[in-house]
């Protein structure tokens, strides 16, 4: 189909729609981003973007806006929970392009900027309430009862997507019998940028520098068999989450004897979308980010993986005369990689909770590996971090 002037409506103004706003925009598209709040914000967490995830903002030209917003990491060090002890080390100080820490707010907004700079407009107030893809375009509705017709209707809505359930039909996740909390405290300016993982039986935590070392961004993960509601909105006692970290070391208590408010989630796996587009007689419409492959954060890849989806997608329609080769060429791209990922954050989720006799071989291991090969465990992942989709790959 080309870009060049065809209409685009993308519902949600996160990381996977603002991206996709922008690179849609930037090959020629007239782009409508609806987003279901009365402002464009984010509360207030951390994330990491990888090096996969940052060659896509920079060939988004956005990579000076990344680096002025976030800080660059050093390593990653796994350490032993109730000791504090250091498991090993990976030095990421070297790899190209760089692994950032970024508050989300800090993304949003240089997503937000880029996306209107490239002509795209946002609606505010646009909660959708129903997609109808049975007749020859897709059809939305929001709560106010106004509908419109889109000729490609872009489903960057996140984990409850009204656009996946209609490509896809009702679904219910399982919930993983673990449950997140998150919450940022203050930190000396200057603190390292290591992102440190303190891993027990049964729970870890990790945290990092925010914001030049302003800020520290803590996410403790417990299990449990109780179910927690699925979300980032639900506030918990900060008393609960320091019992379950009280036989962490001091350096883990004392970060969480400064949290003043804290968030819950409960972790639920979802599997990878079957159906990620639809192709009707004069439209059509498409998942990505979240809506398409939820994952546990584990790997820390749901802002990269957004990203990538986002220059596949632009990349993938500019380059296809018709909708439906397009369409079928980015789902082609990313479907493998999106479940080989979601599949290594599961796997990691099990690695940081291993007890017992597992345990020590686990950390034993690691401990070998970080001092005769300390670069294997980083390039044990070389497939997911310098992969660069901007690259046609």
């Amino acid at each position: 189909m080309g870009l060049i002037g065809q209409d685009v409506t993308v519902l949600g103004a996160g990381v996977a729609g603002l991206a996709a706003a922008r690179a849609l925009a930037l090959r020629g598209a007239h782009v409508t981003v609806l987003e279901q709040a009365d402002a464009v914000r984010e509360v207030g967490a951390g994330l990491q973007i990888s090096p996969n995830g940052a060659a896509v903002l920079r060939a988004l030209g956005l990579g000076a806006a990344l680096e002025a917003a976030s800080t660059r990491a050093a390593a990653v060090e796994l350490r032993d929970g109730p000791s504090g002890d250091l498991v090993t080390r990976l030095d990421v100080s070297g790899e190209p392009g760089g692994y950032h820490f970024a508050h989300r707010a800090d993304l949003i907004a240089l997503l937000l900027e880029g996306a209107r700079a490239a002509g795209a407009e946002v609606r505010l107030l646009q909660q959708i309430e129903a997609i109808d893809l049975s007749g020859p375009r897709p059809l939305w509705r929001n709560a106010q009862g106004a509908s419109a017709e889109a000729r490609l209707l872009v489903g960057a809505d996140g984990l409850k997507s009204r656009l996946r359930a209609a490509l896809n039909g009702a679904e219910t996740p399982f919930f993983t019998r673990q449950v997140a909390w998150r919450a940022l405290i203050p930190e000396q300016p200057g603190a390292p940028a290591v992102a440190e993982v303190h891993m027990a039986p049964g729970r870890h935590l990790v945290s990092y520098p925010l914001r030049g070392g302003g800020l520290r961004n803590i996410v403790a993960v417990e299990e449990r068999r109780t179910w927690v509601e699925e979300g980032w909105t639900l506030r918990d006692d900060t008393m609960d989450m320091k019992l379950a970290f009280a036989a962490f070391s001091p350096r883990v208590r004392g970060w969480l004897d400064q949290v003043e408010d804290v968030w819950l989630w409960g972790l639920f796996r979802h599997p990878v979308a079957a159906r990620w587009f639809a192709v009707q007689e004069g439209g059509a419409a498409v998942i990505l980010g979240d809506a398409a492959h939820p994952t546990l954060p584990f790997l820390a890849q749901g802002a990269s993986m957004a990203l990538e989806d986002a220059w596949v997608l632009a990349e993938a329609l500019a380059g296809h005369d018709r909708l439906a080769d397009g369409l079928g060429a980015y789902a082609a791209r990313r479907a493998a990689r999106c479940r080989r990922i979601v599949a290594a954050a599961d796997t990691n989720a099990r690695l940081y909770h291993l007890g017992g006799p597992l345990r020590a071989v686990a950390h034993l291991g690691l401990r070998l590996g970080g001092r005769l090969a300390p670069a294997a465990p980083l390039r044990r992942f070389d497939w997911l971090y310098r992969h660069d989709v901007t690259q046609g790959r």
